[in-house]
């Protein structure tokens, strides 16, 4: 599934104010109205974490009288089917969907759509009649994963061997990642193996990491393109079982706090830092801005395309590579983690060497 954007990226500043208290000025608008947010499930901590309480909390903020309905499907395609159904019946004025499946997605996207109730996509485009999309720009997020690579890898990035460990197939942001990454290793490096992970488990790329160990040599392998830090987390642990030393850089994405300690203590070069706060305080915007029966052009400043829809109004925020370096002025910085948090008893020596003390 290739996404098309249609315009330039937007700025973290694209997130505009204005929009924000003019919501705030309409909140009598939207009493009563309940708005029915679905996470797909437990392939990173992320969405119990950050996503869900951030969303509500901005709805709340931006519509006092506005509630809430959630669900987290578990990665399960039927039971998010099931999920969506049973809001439409409810009734939602407005749905946020980040889809386990975006092509799948498509019939009850069409689903609520027949309903007169407006979807916003966060995170992962779904198909169907989409009226808002909110996420990262997926191809940047590949590139700065491959350049991080690249310069982790040394003077073996002029013609060493990786391994890609991509997220799942069903995931259109996966092929975005991929995209982007190759764009920068492609004539760089050889590809000794490539993997698209199954519903993005890290169990499975523990077992295709073990699989390329075995085909490839443990002493032939330079560098390991991780498409998050989930599967870096299976990667790490497969390194790990066949006594790999030294570990070859390995990338990550979605600044997971156990990530973030791989970091510190050396096991995992980078991760992708993507400001949670900044989408889903755009998707809840989009969402009371539909719910009053407004329109996104103040809000939304990209267009992109999917299989199904053209023209669909979206907010692409820009990702931030992080590595040991930076952890003070992004996680640390946003209030994700606290230096307490990171620098566990386990940690605390590594840290020390980082600079990561309070």
């Amino acid at each position: 599934m290739k996404l098309y954007l249609r315009r330039a990226a937007v700025s973290v500043a694209a997130v505009s104010l204005a929009v924000v208290l003019a919501s705030c000025g309409k909140a009598g608008n939207t009493s009563g109205v309940t708005i029915g947010l679905l996470l797909p499930g437990a392939g990173t901590p992320r969405a119990e974490q950050f996503d869900r309480p951030l969303i509500e909390k901005k709805i709340k903020d931006l519509c006092g009288d506005c509630t809430v309905e959630y669900a987290n499907a578990k990665e399960d395609v039927a039971t998010q089917h099931q999920q969506i159904h049973s809001m439409v019946t409810k009734g939602v004025e407005v749905l946020i969907l980040d889809p386990v499946d975006a092509k799948v997605a498509r019939s009850s996207v069409e689903t609520a759509d027949r309903a007169g109730i407006p979807v916003v996509a966060y995170d992962r485009l779904a198909t169907g009649p989409i009226s808002g999309y909110v996420s990262f720009d997926g191809e940047k997020v590949g590139e700065i994963q491959g350049r991080a690579l690249l310069k982790a890898m040394g003077d073996k990035a002029d013609g060493g061997q990786i391994v890609m460990m991509n997220g799942s197939s069903a995931d259109p942001n996966s092929a975005a990642f991929k995209r982007g990454a190759l764009s920068v290793l492609q004539g760089k490096v050889k590809i000794g193996k490539a993997y698209d992970t199954v519903e993005w488990n890290p169990d499975n790329a523990h077992i295709n990491m073990s699989g390329a160990i075995s085909v490839l040599g443990a002493d032939n392998i330079d560098g390991v393109y991780s498409a998050n830090d989930g599967l870096a987390g299976g990667v790490i642990s497969a390194l790990r079982a066949s006594k790999v030393s030294p570990l070859p850089p390995v990338t990550g994405q979605d600044a997971d706090i156990t990530a973030v300690q791989r970091i510190v203590s050396g096991e995992q070069y980078m991760t992708v830092y993507k400001p949670f706060k900044l989408e889903a305080e755009a998707a809840a915007e989009m969402a009371v801005a539909l719910a009053q029966g407004e329109q996104l052009g103040d809000i939304a400043t990209d267009m992109v395309d999917s299989p199904t829809t053209d023209d669909i109004p979206a907010v692409l925020l820009t990702p931030i590579s992080l590595t040991a370096d930076n952890i003070k002025d992004t996680v640390v910085k946003d209030g994700m983690y606290t230096i307490d948090q990171i620098c566990t008893p386990k940690y605390k020596a590594a840290c020390e060497r980082a600079g990561l003390t309070t």
